[in-house]
C-alpha cells in the first residue's frame, strides 16, 4: 500500500512538473505562462512552421487570456509575445525579407506605408545576425505604452518600435488572411491540428 501511494505521489509530482510546460514541439518547450513586464501571459498556442516538408521554426503565442480568432488576438489589450525558435539554419537577412513580405501580404497599402521605417529597421536587425542556427531563439514583445521589442538569443536588438500597428502587422504574418503557414495559424490560435 505504501509503495502504491509513493508511486502515485511520484506520478502526480511528475505530472505537476510537466504541467509547467504547455507543450513541447520539435524539442522546444513552451511554458504554460511567462511574465512580461510584471504581467503574466499564458500560452495561447504553439506550432511548427513548415516549408514543403522541412521544419523551419517553432512558434508560441502568449496573451493575457485565451483567444481563438485572429480578430480577438489583434484587438486584445495588454502585453503580447511571440517566441520563435529556429529548427534549421537560415540566412537571417533572408528571414527578415520573408517577414517583410509576410507583413506586405497581410497589410493594407495605407497602413503599410506608415510601417516602412519600422520594417526597414527590423530588416537591418536580422541582417546584422548573419545566420540563425537550429536552437536560436528570437522573441517579439508588445507592451502597451512602450511598443515592440525584438530580442535575438536573449538580447534586445535596437530601439523600441513604438507604433501599436507594427506588432499587429507582425502578428498577421502568422494570423492574417495569407498566413506563412495555415497549420501554424490554427496552432497559434489553440485549434487542434
Amino acid at each position: 500500500m505504501l509503495a502504491r501511494c509513493f508511486g502515485v505521489t511520484i506520478l502526480l509530482g511528475l505530472w505537476a512538473a510537466g504541467a509547467a510546460y504547455g507543450v513541447t514541439l520539435a524539442g522546444v518547450a513552451y511554458p504554460d505562462s511567462v511574465e512580461q513586464r510584471g504581467v503574466a501571459l499564458q500560452l495561447n498556442g504553439a506550432g511548427v512552421r513548415y516549408k514543403a516538408v522541412f521544419k523551419v521554426y517553432s512558434a508560441g503565442l502568449y496573451l493575457g487570456k485565451k483567444a481563438n480568432t485572429p480578430e480577438d488576438v489583434l484587438a486584445m489589450p495588454g502585453p503580447k509575445r511571440v517566441s520563435i525558435t529556429m529548427l534549421r539554419e537560415i540566412d537571417a537577412n533572408e528571414l527578415g525579407k520573408l517577414f517583410t513580405r509576410g507583413v506586405e501580404d497581410n497589410t493594407s497599402r495605407s497602413e503599410l506605408s506608415k510601417l516602412v521605417p519600422s520594417l526597414f529597421r527590423m530588416g537591418q536587425v536580422f541582417a546584422e545576425q548573419k545566420k540563425l542556427l537550429p536552437g536560436d531563439n528570437f522573441v517579439l514583445e508588445w507592451t502597451p505604452g512602450e511598443g515592440t521589442l525584438l530580442f535575438v538569443k536573449g538580447k534586445q536588438q535596437g530601439e523600441v518600435f513604438p507604433e501599436p500597428e507594427f506588432f499587429n502587422a507582425l502578428l498577421r504574418i502568422w494570423l492574417g488572411s495569407s498566413p506563412a503557414d495555415w497549420k501554424l495559424k490554427d496552432a497559434l490560435l489553440g485549434k487542434p491540428g
